[in-house]
């Protein structure tokens, strides 16, 4: 497997480039920058435009992300400045529809649930706290898991894939489908941990504590689930280290983990397929490399390229 080099967009940022995002479609290209602004383009093969310059943050601007195109062009962008914004594209324009501002320092990491869930926004800051985001009935509501992470906070954020499991109503004794939210989180006491919503209590509860990393949890990213009954989780670190967790709930195990590979320079960022096989990493020394599961049950490195000056991680 080969990974060429398509085209090169001179964004015309003025300063560090942290995120870059395209959409569900890849026809639009969202980046965002310590210039304090997010950018849109439109991408038609080898060629773009610029669309959107979008400007309502006070800080850098971590992390951008598109939700789910059922539910509009949306994008949420979220910044050092404590706010998250999500923005809707309105004929040629996009516009500010919503602005969050209930964490106490940056927010480092955004993440929008699956489409089954509806609109969801789940984020990670720089005080400890994850919170989740939520439009219902066309009003914006916020759920807060304080204390999420001791030290110096949150890095990182993702959604476990829809799952559906069979539920049965006590009361009716009418079984039906219904669907287990879960979000992971990494964070600077070199934790990941898994929260699940119980229904019943209404509330996020903290359902397992990883520990294998020896510094900071810079990303974290559940695969795609393909119809394995085994959970995959993928972490990185400051230590260098890609680690690799997996769980069968079905036969209620518990996590177990292998690590990938030991880089030289620290890890900032995993990213899986939309098959889930294979998995994308960069980090500090400005490459990006494919790895993929072997028959053995190894990691093996299928592709690496070098090009430039690499994204630079949120603080």
């Amino acid at each position: 497997m080969s990974v060429n080099l398509i085209t090169t967009i001179n964004t015309e940022h003025e300063d560090m480039i942290h995120d870059a995002q395209m959409d569900y479609y890849s026809r639009k290209l969202a980046t965002c920058s310590s210039d304090r602004t997010v950018k849109v383009y439109e991408v038609v093969g080898e060629t773009y435009k610029l669309i959107a310059d979008l400007r309502g943050h006070e800080g850098p601007v971590w992390q951008v992300a598109w939700g789910h195109p059922s539910f509009g062009n949306l994008l949420a962008s979220c910044s050092y400045d404590r706010k998250v914004l999500i923005w809707k594209e309105s004929g040629n324009d996009y516009q500010c529809i919503y602005e969050s501002q209930h964490h106490d320092s940056s927010v480092n990491s955004i993440c929008w649930a699956p489409q089954e869930y509806g609109i969801m926004l789940a984020c990670g800051a720089s005080d400890g706290a994850v919170s989740i985001i939520s439009n219902i009935g066309g009003q914006w509501e916020v759920e807060k898991i304080l204390n999420a992470h001791s030290c110096i906070g949150c890095n990182a954020v993702s959604w476990l894939p829809a799952v559906q499991y069979q539920k049965t109503d006590p009361l009716t004794n009418t079984s039906g489908f219904s669907y287990k939210k879960k979000i992971v989180s990494g964070g600077c006491d070199n934790l990941i941990k898994i929260w699940s919503y119980s229904e019943s209590d209404s509330k996020w509860i903290e359902e397992d504590q990883l520990s294998a990393h020896s510094d900071w949890v810079r990303d974290v990213a559940f695969a795609p689930n393909c119809g394995l009954d085994s959970l995959i989780l993928a972490s990185c670190s400051l230590d260098g280290r890609v680690i690799i967790w997996r769980k069968n709930e079905k036969e209620g195990s518990q996590w177990t983990h292998q690590v990938l590979n030991k880089f030289n320079e620290a890890i900032w960022h995993v990213s899986w397929s939309l098959a889930g096989n294979i998995l994308a990493v960069s980090g500090a020394d400005n490459k990006v490399s494919l790895w993929k599961e072997t028959l053995d049950g190894t990691w093996a490195c299928v592709s690496n390229v070098e090009k430039g000056i690499g994204l630079a991680p949120s603080q």
